[in-house]
């Protein structure tokens, strides 16, 4: 079945009824505002996953989901929440005794639902899922992974963080303009990534501000720039950000936007060496197309005072950070980087 987006509670929770179904939330659910609503289809709570989620953790989820009989997943949260109860329907199908990241993926037929709780990784509109296994990010994707039916509620968005809405509004507007420029993109997609960053744009200080205004269509230009991505997948800058992330334990949407600017322009520089099927003048055509400009771009980390890291031993962090690439992961890039690349980008960011 294709996906289904609700914005009425009421008719969402009258869609998922009957199953037994796995709730995969975190601590923050108990203070929701449909709390009472979830609770009705009386679920089996699971909330044992860190902000990055671990393979480990998922494990464990998938083992209370088979332990407690359950028929389908409900994800009420932000992207790790999603991530977990992604893992979870693609990992029970398969051989509980081996690894499941070394096994062939398939369709479960697991429904999953999602609810998200944040606006910016769109995780609840993509097949994509990062966990980590010993320290090292994993990709788990696979079609059956985007949600049967999302539920989208702005009001949801009232009770984050100022810094947790920037950093998750930066990797919103990161997906939607890496995908615009990736070697998959298509018409639909790039239509996507522009509706995206064009109300990014409109409504990233008033939303930064907590203005509930903006509330809406933050919420929408995560969804969007998440359908983007869905067709196209990320490209170098989120390859990047990841060890950042682990490193200096930044959230991913901020390590995200440190690593754009120095791909960008790396990629602007050398239109000549364009690694997409389409050329060189289809590439720099497209870079002019960009609803967004890399001064604007700049403008918006200054004014939502996005800070770089500081290193206490900056030559061997370089050293860790451009070896944690898989540089196979770089494909997407319409310029595809090399470790001196890469190195030169850390260099900018890290002080």
């Amino acid at each position: 079945m294709g996906q289904a987006i609700l914005f009425d509670i009421k008719k969402f929770t009258e869609l998922i009824s009957g199953k037994k179904l796995l709730l995969v939330c975190g601590s923050s659910f108990d203070r929701l505002s449909i709390k009472d609503e979830i609770l009705s289809l009386n679920p089996v709570r699971y909330s044992g996953f860190s902000p990055n989620p671990k393979y480990e953790e998922c494990c464990r989820g998938l083992e209370l989901y088979l332990k407690e009989g359950c028929e389908a997943i409900l994800a009420v949260g932000g992207g790790s929440a999603m991530d977990t109860a992604k893992c979870i329907k693609m990992f029970s199908g398969m051989d509980h005794t081996k690894n499941y990241l070394e096994q062939e993926f398939s369709d479960t037929g697991i429904l999953l639902a999602a609810i998200p709780t944040t606006a910016g990784t769109g995780s609840e509109s993509t097949r994509h899922s990062v966990i980590y296994y010993k320290g090292e990010k994993q990709s788990v994707s696979h079609p059956s992974l985007v949600p049967d039916y999302t539920c989208l509620i702005p009001s949801l968005l009232s009770g984050l963080p100022v810094y947790q809405k920037k950093c998750t509004l930066l990797d919103a507007l990161c997906q939607a303009i890496e995908s615009f420029w990736s070697v998959h993109s298509t018409e639909e997609s790039r239509e996507y990534s522009k509706k995206a960053i064009e109300l990014i744009k409109e409504n990233y200080l008033k939303y930064a501000c907590e203005d509930s205004e903006s509330y809406e269509a933050i919420m929408a230009a995560s969804n969007l720039a998440g359908q983007a991505i869905n067709i196209t997948a990320t490209t170098a800058p989120h390859a990047m950000s990841y060890k950042l992330t682990t490193l200096y334990g930044l959230p991913h949407g901020h390590s995200v936007a440190l690593a754009l600017p120095g791909i960008w322009k790396f990629i602007k520089n050398n239109t000549d060496k364009c690694a997409d099927a389409r050329g060189k003048d289809y590439l720099e055509n497209m870079l002019s197309q960009l609803p967004i400009t890399e001064d604007e771009f700049d403008r918006i980390m200054t004014e939502l005072e996005m800070f770089s890291p500081v290193s206490d031993d900056r030559e061997k962090d370089l050293d860790t950070l451009v070896a944690s690439v898989n540089l196979s992961r770089l494909k997407n890039n319409p310029v595809v980087p090399d470790e001196a690349v890469l190195r030169r980008v850390y260099e900018e960011i890290v002080k």
